[in-house]
């Protein structure tokens, strides 16, 4: 009989409990296949849109996930980056990754809302009121305020008691033009909100 050394002892031993660990953690095909649970991802089967988002310049891209429930109406399942995007590789910044929430927040208003004066509720309203309302404002604002001479005697036509802040999301053409427009009224105070 050979004789048994105590580092082949120690051998012997590491790799009868590597054995027995191993065999515990479930490495018999048949136990694997019978354990395994199933799980479908929830965007399974959706169709996948391509968006991009509205919150500033820079054009993150976005993939929109959707499914037609059991009512037969279109469900938003989900939003996240489009890793195959140049502008951000997959990545959204806080309000890119809140996106889903501007579309199906249980908070969203869907339609305008007006307060009358010394009113305690707002009562629901429709576009053209509201479109009209502003227009009105608007010029009563640039009538009231409107200078069309300076201290100095210096022909300036402008209105003081405007200003106008352009959204972020506006493209170089969108801010052309409502530069222009605002220009047009006479007002002087332009900002247009490049940060996000």
């Amino acid at each position: 009989m050979p004789e048994l050394t105590r580092r082949d002892l120690f051998k012997v031993g590491a790799a009868g409990a590597a054995v027995g660990g191993l065999s515990t953690l479930g490495f018999d095909v048949a136990v694997a296949e019978a354990t395994t649970v199933k799980q479908g991802l929830r965007i399974e089967g959706a169709k996948v849109s391509h968006s991009v988002c509205p919150y500033c310049a820079v054009g993150c891209s976005l993939l929109a996930y959707t499914r037609k429930n059991s009512s037969g109406a279109v469900e938003l399942l989900q939003i996240e980056g489009d890793p195959d995007s140049p502008v951000n590789e997959g990545t959204l910044c806080p309000k890119g990754a809140s996106a889903m929430e501007l579309a199906i927040s249980k908070r969203r208003l869907e339609f305008p809302l007006c307060r009358a004066p010394r009113a305690h509720e707002f009562k629901r309203v429709s576009w053209d009121f509201v479109l009209d309302k502003l227009a009105a404002r608007i010029k009563a604002a640039r009538d009231r305020t409107f200078v069309t001479k300076d201290d100095d005697g210096n022909v300036v036509n402008r209105t003081e008691g405007l200003a106008f802040a352009g959204g972020a999301a506006f493209s170089n053409e969108e801010g052309y033009l409502t530069t222009k427009l605002m220009r047009g009224l006479g007002l002087v105070y332009l900002e247009q909100q490049a940060r996000v």
